[in-house]
């Protein structure tokens, strides 16, 4: 199964990720975890990427897609993957696109993890308060929200077009949620 999750801050993507891991037996390819190990290895990759972090910019697309080039040429990625962070963009969905293709391994799903705004603010804000997290404060969540509906959003509509996004209702239980996952999938 070659698998993106999308969602908004909150969503669970990495905490249900983590459960499609175990259950798919694939690999879960977060590209924070990714930069985070690029960068620590000293790739070259992430010695570009930690020069445009140490000046607090962003990642560039170019760079981010190579990382996920460079991943997806492991072969414990040969029965699938799960992507989780990108694409963040419509650029980024029409080169992840172009990569799958070159490489003979398309997306077979894509999940949307559906949640009301109100709600994803008081899970991050009581997640903040679990882990002693300052930059989790309601009005920085509400901009990171903004940010999403602006640049990842579209994505949705991409993924919408070609006939490939499954929304799953991302409220209730993490068992609820899993479970709602793996019928969207077929499983």
């Amino acid at each position: 199964m070659r698998l993106v999750l999308l969602g908004p801050p909150g969503s669970g993507k990495g905490t249900q990720a983590a459960r499609l891991k175990d259950e798919l037996q694939i690999p879960h390819i977060s590209t924070g975890d990714l930069l985070r190990a690029e960068v620590a290895a000293g790739s070259e990759l992430g010695l570009q990427a930690k020069e445009v972090m140490a000046r607090g910019e962003l990642v560039s697309d170019e760079i981010l897609l190579g990382m996920i080039r460079s991943r997806l040429s492991r072969e414990d990625v040969a029965n699938g993957f799960i992507l989780d962070g990108y694409p963040r963009n419509v650029a980024q969905a029409n080169a992840l696109e172009a990569l799958l293709a070159s490489i003979g391994q398309p997306l077979q799903a894509v999940v949307q993890l559906d949640v009301a705004n109100e709600l994803l603010v008081e899970r991050i804000a009581g997640r903040a308060k679990a882990e002693g997290r300052e930059d989790d404060n309601p009005e920085s969540v509400r901009k990171r929200l903004q940010v999403y509906s602006d640049s990842t959003a579209p994505v949705i509509g991409f993924y919408e077009s070609r006939g490939a996004l499954a929304k799953v209702d991302g409220v209730g239980t993490l068992d609820e949620v899993f479970a709602r996952i793996l019928a969207a999938l077929g499983k």
